[in-house]
């Protein structure tokens, strides 16, 4: 698959070779569906927990004899039934939601999500961006150039073929732009976006994956 090679100044210098293997492979929902479930699923955090009356504090004293009183019996002030005691099949945070899936199976989800981008026409590869400053303006202006090319810019993610501190740390207060090294890209986070911006040698990255 061809496609045009920009300068970070949104000028076409040339054009680029995609590899078939990664940006032209066939369409498969299901093993998409399959691979974002399980990654959606190992980011969810367990939050919600209720402590039972083994956890409660207090209440290790009878609150009063067994018989005489003319109430109900009771052991423990911590019993579900008291106010302030243990809750009865409540949630947990021993609850797992982690699923796992294949290298093969990810890293072919991945190249489907990036054949599906290719062919919306929502990637532009370019080759090279150099700042002058780790200045969030700079990015800015970059992406300002793009809005053209991706046929308005919506959420837009910049995939660098290794880490860039400065690119990094200009992009942090730009909403609705991602940055990641492609080693580390998935299929989550490519169709978390509408667009994405391949740095040049990037490419090569994916290829080997």
């Amino acid at each position: 698959m061809e496609k045009p090679l920009y300068n970070q100044q949104a000028e076409q210098i040339g054009t680029i070779d995609l590899p078939d293997s990664v940006f032209a492979v066939p369409s498969n929902n299901d093993l998409l569906h399959q691979v974002v479930s399980a990654q959606m699923a190992n980011k969810r955090q367990v939050l919600a927990h209720a402590k039972t009356r083994s956890e409660v504090r207090g209440g290790g004293k009878k609150p009063w004899r067994q018989k005489g009183t003319g109430r109900a019996r009771h052991g423990s002030i911590r019993s579900p039934i008291w106010k302030g005691g243990g809750v009865t099949f409540g949630p947990t945070k021993d609850v797992k939601f982690e699923k796992k899936i294949g290298k093969k199976m990810a890293h072919r989800a991945l190249f489907v999500a990036l054949s599906e981008k290719a062919r919306g026409g929502n990637i532009v590869v370019v080759d090279n961006v150099v700042l002058n400053a780790p200045k969030t303006k700079e990015v800015a202006a970059i992406l300002k150039l793009f809005t053209g090319k991706l046929g308005g810019l919506g959420s837009v993610l910049m995939v660098l073929p290794s880490t860039n501190k400065d690119i990094q740390r200009a992009s942090g207060n730009i909403q609705k732009l991602g940055i990641v090294e492609a080693r580390n890209l998935n299929s989550l986070e490519v169709l978390s976006c509408k667009n994405l911006i391949l740095i040049k040698d990037s490419i090569n990255v994916l290829e080997k994956r």
